[in-house]
């Protein structure tokens, strides 16, 4: 039978590129699995992290075999971003991609009673053909999910496939209220005499159906009556488990936890599952945490899930790559739907050979998942118009979705649009649904402008399922404001632009879902912003977990069934003034508020409550709210002058910077038709190639600096993403949070200046 050894304890590690070792060593540093190099520069805030070629070491020993002809495999579970393998010296695999895993047949390296050398040299240098390219965030390398060795008789299930476990489950739910499972598995090395047997389990142990197939023509369909099915509310599992069997004798046995469900979109009734319009309301994920990076346990995978799980969302977009088997495990058994994507992201490569690491990539994630009933979309790209449209751009992506419905009829594809997309492209209809990143109220526009956008696309195009697969805006839980604005950074104007959008999502079902971005502050170490470098600080939770920010307490008002009350405002401890504001959340009606035990005022409202000038004493105050049988409390004092910590320096600096820009546009007539005239730049140039002339970066950076509040500079920060933007599509997702005319006046400024 199979054993699967884990080894992850005592390896040996090189923070240098010293080449292949010869033997163990023994003045490497000494580590456990998972690992990264990266968990602290990856955000840390130092503006970059280290990106390069390091080696892995470990010894072995080869697995007692019972059974003549058995086979060694090393299964790697990610290795961000390449990796190369070495057993005794001689190299075994290659891989590119840093999200999935992969394994080698190692049986003829192996040495019989002696130790083993296996070495890893693991890379996260840049790479033309390897994605993720370019993106906003930090891309981890190490060995960072673990090893295994697989011992496995020379007849085993097949190891071979795109790293897949060698047995497929689709189960459907049938009219007469039972479940047909089609299952297919595939057999490595097998004669006449094997055969496979299926077995299918209920969630109490029982057997509820069983199946044979000859392992040269495993396929087949078993019936399982009176089906319970996989639901949100009721993530029923069935294991279904393959046996690998040669007369009275089981050779190798895999399974999978599946669930039986039925699930569709439609355009105007959002998403369907089991018969039932069930509009997705969730959020989006990424894998790392603070001074971890990406090396998470499985309990870190778990407590992830489960405040999610706490905030009563139904869905996850698992961003911008394959994620631990770990958390989709956590999503099947919490009943989330998922959406999990490959990282084409921002820029495609023109290199072929990225092409094809784009096919791989998305067969890895395919025939890896392909069991877990949590996935019901496979992503293709996310905001790939960053970089521009071609011609082999959109082929490529025709290509992707062609292989994905090839190889998974039974799911649906989908796509992330960055917000500049036009409601009229080539790059629509290309998947089954689609959504859009849009940022109104933080990058550009106003929050107001989100919900008459995808008002108008439908509209537009009432034939296409659209949703909102990123939208968000920075909370820095320092930041404090009675008047919170957009850019001020401070828990307030968070909390405010997710209190709009969440009504926004309510109000309009038919949108398939929406997924905040994001649930958790992440690293991007090229990140400057705010006043806290390294992170996007977008996150309803904090990167260590241990704050829930007020902006998670709107959605858990909304999503989540059980009573609840929560008092905003908890950090923003000290106060001026005789009077403040209070705003509570609950999906209780209606809220009653005391100040230091005695009632204010009592309220009724859906969702958010607002109390006004509330008095406070001085010295402390204690607040409490109390809705039906729940309630919150705080303490706040009544202050001459609030803490200057409470604002972040350079929003006052930007509001003036805004206004100095346009005196010294001078008398410039910024209502006149924008000209292009050859041999000077313009804003349609791109930044690449603005930066040839340092007068027409100067003064490209200072707007788009005023205009986005990001810093950009050849070779530091986002360069790499940013590059390729024009700086008319950047000031387009702007859009109406700039004032009239500032375009048109960068345009003239960079009109004047000769192209180099």
């Amino acid at each position: 039978m199979r054993n699967v050894i884990n080894i992850n304890a005592g390896w040996k590690f090189i923070q240098k590129n010293v080449g292949l070792p010869k033997s163990m060593p023994t003045d490497w540093q000494c580590i456990d699995l998972p690992h990264t190099w990266n968990a602290v520069d990856g955000h840390d805030g130092n503006g970059s992290y280290d990106r390069g070629t390091y080696w892995y070491a470990k010894t072995f020993a080869t697995p007692k075999q019972p059974l003549e002809g058995g086979r060694v495999y090393v299964e790697i579970l990610a290795a961000g971003q390449q990796a190369s393998v070495y057993v005794n010296g001689e190299k075994v695999v290659y891989h590119e991609g840093g999200y999935s895993t992969f394994r080698a047949d190692i049986t003829d390296l192996c040495k019989d009673g002696e130790e083993n050398l296996l070495v890893v040299e693991c890379s996260n240098v840049n790479k033309s053909s390897v994605y993720p390219q370019s993106a906003d965030f930090t891309f981890y390398g190490g060995l960072y999910r673990g090893v295994n060795i697989i011992s496995v008789p020379n007849t085993h299930f097949d190891l071979d496939f795109y790293g897949g476990s060698g047995l497929c489950v689709t189960p459907k739910p049938c009219d007469c209220g039972g479940a047909c499972f089609e299952i297919k598995s595939w057999v490595k090395n097998a004669d006449e005499n094997f055969t496979v047997l299926y077995t299918i389990v209920d969630e109490d142990g029982c057997e509820v159906a069983s199946a044979s197939r000859p392992a040269d023509d495993t396929a087949t369909t078993v019936y399982v009556p009176d089906a319970v099915l996989w639901d949100i509310d009721n993530p029923y599992l069935y294991t279904v488990t393959a046996t690998l069997q040669r007369r009275n004798e089981a050779y190798d046995e895999v399974s999978a936890d599946v669930g039986v469900r039925s699930f569709s979109c439609d355009p105007d009734k959002g998403f369907i599952i089991n018969g039932k319009a069930t509009p997705l309301r969730g959020v989006s994920r990424h894998q790392d945490m603070l001074y971890k990076g990406n090396a998470l346990t499985r309990e870190d995978h778990y407590r992830d899930a489960e405040i999610i799980k706490e905030l009563g969302a139904n869905t996850i977009r698992l961003a911008h790559y394959q994620h631990s088997q770990d958390f989709y495990d956590a999503c099947d058994q919490l009943g989330f739907i998922v959406w999990a994507e490959i990282p084409f992201i921002s820029v495609m490569n023109e290199d072929p050979q990225a092409h094809q690491n784009c096919i791989s990539q998305m067969k890895e994630l395919i025939v890896q998942n392909y069991n877990h009933p949590s996935i019901c979309f496979w992503g293709v790209s996310n905001e790939i118009l960053i970089g521009g449209i071609s011609e082999q751009l959109v082929e490529n992506h025709k290509e992707l979705n062609a292989m994905c419905k090839e190889m998974d009829p039974s799911r649906l594809t989908t796509i992330a649009h960055v917000s500049m997309t036009p409601i009229e492209s080539p790059m629509h209809g290309i998947t089954d649904v689609e959504s859009y990143n849009h940022y109104f109220g933080w990058y550009g526009g106003d929050m107001k402008d989100n919900g008459p956008w995808f008002d108008n696309f439908h509209k537009v195009h009432p034939n296409i399922c659209v949703g909102v697969s990123e939208y968000g805006c920075e909370g820095i839980i320092t930041y404090h404001s009675s008047n919170p604005m957009c850019k001020d950074y401070t828990e307030e104007y968070q909390a405010l632009y997710h209190e709009h959008m969440a009504k926004v999502l309510d109000e309009r079902p038919w949108l398939w879902s929406s997924h905040v971005w994001n649930m958790f502050d992440f690293g991007c170490a090229a990140r400057d912003e705010g006043g806290v470098k390294g992170r996007n600080n977008k996150g309803l939770v904090t990167m260590d977990r241990k704050t829930k920010k007020d902006s998670y307490y709107i959605y858990k008002a909304y999503w989540n069934c059980e009573p609840m009350v929560h008092l905003c405002g908890k950090r923003y401890a000290q106060r001026a003034g005789d009077t403040t504001q209070i705003r509570v959340y609950s999906n209780q009606s209606p809220v009653s508020l005391y100040v230091n035990g005695k009632l204010i005022d009592v309220k009724a409202a859906d969702k958010v409550f607002v109390f006004d000038d509330v008095a406070l004493e001085d010295g402390m105050n204690i607040i409490v709210a109390q809705a039906c049988d729940v309630k919150d409390s705080m303490t706040i004092e009544k202050v001459e002058t609030e803490p200057s910590i409470y604002v972040l320096p350079e929003f006052n600096e930007r509001q003036e910077g805004v206004a100095n820009w346009f005196k010294l546009a001078g008398n410039l007539d910024l209502k006149a038709p924008m000209e292009f005239p050859e041999g000077k730049y313009s804003i349609k140039d791109t930044i690449e190639e603005l930066a040839q002339s340092e007068k027409a970066m100067e003064v490209t950076a200072e707007a788009i600096k005023l205009a986005t509040n990001f810093t950009i500079a050849p070779g530091e920060g986002m360069w790499d993403m940013m590059k390729v933007m024009t700086p008319e599509g950047m000031m387009s997702m702007a859009g109406s949070s700039l004032p009239e005319g500032f375009l048109e006046s960068l345009n003239a400024k960079l009109i004047q200046i000769d192209k180099v």
